[in-house]
């Protein structure tokens, strides 16, 4: 029978033929990259077959193609045991996974090709998350700029309980000042795996803790069923003093600190919404260094009405809401919280 995608736990690896770059873009989730043809070759066999012929292609691209095959052997299949059971797919399950496949079933593994390769992975995500999002009972963390709701959710997780990180699987915290440094954000495809592979884990008879974010993520838009699903959901509202968001966020943004031209650069950016005045009062609190001061304008004069605006937009309040207070942002306050939370769950 053809192997498919809901057949992947029952093999020992996943092993990803395509070339680093189609495997950067996207893979499935835990899968190895064993290209059997790496980016430049891959481009010049694609050359060849556009420019000269199939055959000529197929000739170079067959040489070359084994050369790789080879050198796999030696540095990842050599020490693996007769009962080694890897599943292996390409761009549509065709020549390239279907020649490592055929070298691993002659040395006597029971290497499996997947019927269709990572198109037909990639159809699969994309129906599951149009079916998946509605399946699942959802909290939704809500509360303004600072009050700890990343930190909450990895309280949760640590508690045991089902969270889904989105701004984390994105690289990405959510608002203009939201890029991590040196981090880039996944592409869309894979951040739609990384969603998948989330939800496809969770168990369905229990909640899942979600953050109230807002249709896209840095570069990334988030599902359009989860993004329904999660504003038809119950709300968990934290109320924080400002005082404790500003200490917070001055933790969260350090990078900032050394690079005052950098966050000045992103203001730029809010001068047609927030005006020339507003904004320049913030760049001259960033070149002094005066972090608690900007940081609390920046909450008062922008984060906070805009926030408040697209939660009751997004999140309206409702009786099933539950209300939770803190002062205390720190690992082990956000634990006592997350305990609390779930109690009351």
């Amino acid at each position: 029978m053809p192997v498919t995608v809901a057949d992947l736990p029952a093999y020992t690896d996943i092993i990803d033929v395509r070339s680093p770059g189609e495997f950067s873009e996207d893979h499935i989730p835990g899968a190895i990259n064993l290209p059997v043809l790496d980016d430049a070759e891959r481009e010049r066999v694609g050359t060849l077959y556009k420019q000269i012929s199939s055959f000529e292609a197929k000739k170079v691209g067959a040489a070359l193609v084994s050369r790789n095959i080879a050198k796999h052997l030696d540095a990842w299949f050599i020490d693996k045991p007769k009962s080694y059971r890897p599943l292996v797919y390409c761009w549509r399950g065709g020549s390239r996974s279907g020649s490592l496949t055929h070298v691993l079933q002659k040395i006597g593994f029971g290497a499996v090709q997947l019927e269709g390769g990572y198109k037909a992975y990639r159809r699969h995500v994309t129906a599951e998350l149009d079916r998946l999002p509605a399946l699942l009972t959802y909290r939704v963390v809500c509360g303004p700029t600072g009050s700890g709701k990343s930190r909450l959710l990895q309280a949760l997780a640590d508690a045991g309980a089902q969270v889904l990180d989105l701004e984390a699987l994105a690289a990405h915290r959510g608002s203009l000042l939201g890029a991590l440094p040196g981090q880039p954000q996944p592409s869309q495809k894979s951040f739609e795996s990384a969603i998948w592979f989330a939800l496809s884990r969770f168990d369905l008879a229990r909640p899942v803790f979600v953050e109230s974010e807002s249709k896209k993520i840095g570069a990334l838009r988030v599902p359009d069923a989860l993004i329904v699903a999660m504003r038809a959901s119950t709300c968990l509202r934290l109320e924080v003093p400002l005082a404790a968001r500003v200490r917070l966020l001055t933790e969260d943004y350090m990078h900032f600190l050394h690079d005052p031209g950098t966050i000045n650069r992103q203001l730029a950016y809010l001068t047609p919404l927030r005006g020339n005045e507003t904004v320049a009062t913030w760049q001259t609190l960033a070149n002094e260094r005066a972090w608690p001061e900007l940081v609390t304008a920046l909450l008062d004069q922008h984060y906070d009405p805009t926030y408040l605006k697209s939660l009751a937009k997004n999140y309206a309040a409702s009786p099933s809401d539950q209300l939770f207070h803190t002062d205390d942002l720190s690992a082990s306050g956000l634990q006592q919280l997350a305990r609390t939370i779930l109690a009351a769950a």
